[in-house]
């Protein structure tokens, strides 16, 4: 951050750090149901589908005529909906998560085409664009609802039994069962937070850009997968914090902004991105190593 500050004058400018923030909002809210998801041991890979399917969902509802509160409302059950789907086929049928989700990525994002036919719907009222788009006290709406997010997933997962619950699953599963645990319901209430947290997250990028897309979202999983582990969450559950994860999304979003005013080719930015990505996985699997030893 300090070196992109030195080298573009315009990186700590107002006007620059809230449109970090705005940028980093999207990605941190998906991020955070990620976490948990991880956390039990888990994986998400259909966040970015979901995305796109709950968005068409509310930005169809609205343009019948429904008020945009009700429009948001039925794309947070859309997305709610799926998310459990993800949570029954994993934790009921005992189905590897990467292809539940896998096979739910690529489901969602059928519809989604099916839905529109492959056109973006666009031309919104700016009360429907408000969780994206709008400005409350000089700071960006999505801002605050990746704060509010925050702060309620922090409750759950810090102040609530059921944050023990994901953890003694994802730290050891045959133990979590043994011990009498409803690791059912503790990862099906994962993966449907993760969903609800997905829809929230499309509500964001449509009032953003003032068009619900059946492509977007594309590739959101593998930055919010990035972010999370970036912040020291465990990629084999268990152990971390939505602190780490916020710092994570952060990092994430600095570095993207900071590179984009430098000009950086776009090939290059995946290139460095990845290899921060790589830098953090070997870190935390050393640590790991270390901790085991001793």
């Amino acid at each position: 951050m300090l070196l992109a500050g030195s080298l573009e004058g315009r990186f700590f400018t107002g006007a620059n750090l809230l449109n970090v923030l705005r940028q980093s909002s999207i990605i941190g809210v998906i991020s955070l149901g990620m976490t948990v998801v991880i956390l039990t041991g888990g994986i998400d890979l259909s966040v970015g589908s979901v995305l796109a399917l709950s968005s068409l969902v509310a930005a169809s509802a609205v343009k019948s005529g429904a008020p945009a509160p009700l429009a948001w409302g039925c794309a947070l059950l859309a997305g709610a909906f799926l998310g459990w789907i993800n949570g029954l086929f994993t934790a009921n049928l005992r189905l590897p998560p990467f292809i539940v989700t896998l096979g739910m990525m690529g489901l969602a994002r059928g519809l989604s085409f099916i839905y529109t036919g492959g056109a973006p719907i666009t031309g919104f009222p700016s009360l429907f664009r408000l969780p994206g788009a709008g400005v409350v006290a000089g700071l960006p709406v999505p801002a605050i609802i990746f704060g509010a997010a925050f702060v309620s997933a922090h409750i759950l997962l810090e102040r609530c039994p059921w944050g023990e619950y994901v953890r003694n699953t994802g730290s050891n599963l045959t133990a979590a069962w043994g011990s009498g645990l409803n690791v059912r319901g503790t990862v099906a209430r994962a993966y449907l937070l993760s969903g609800l947290l997905a829809s929230v997250a499309g509500l964001m990028l449509t009032g953003r850009l003032d068009s619900a897309q059946p492509g977007a979202g594309v590739g959101y999983e593998f930055g919010a997968i990035a972010a999370v582990v970036l912040g020291g969450t465990s990629f084999s559950g268990g152990a971390g914090t939505l602190s780490g994860t916020l710092l994570g999304v952060l990092i994430m979003a600095v570095l993207e902004n900071g590179m984009n005013l430098l000009n950086v080719n776009p090939l290059s930015e995946q290139l460095v991105k990845g290899i921060v990505i790589a830098a953090a996985l070997t870190a935390h699997g050393a640590m790991r190593r270390r901790t085991e030893r001793s």
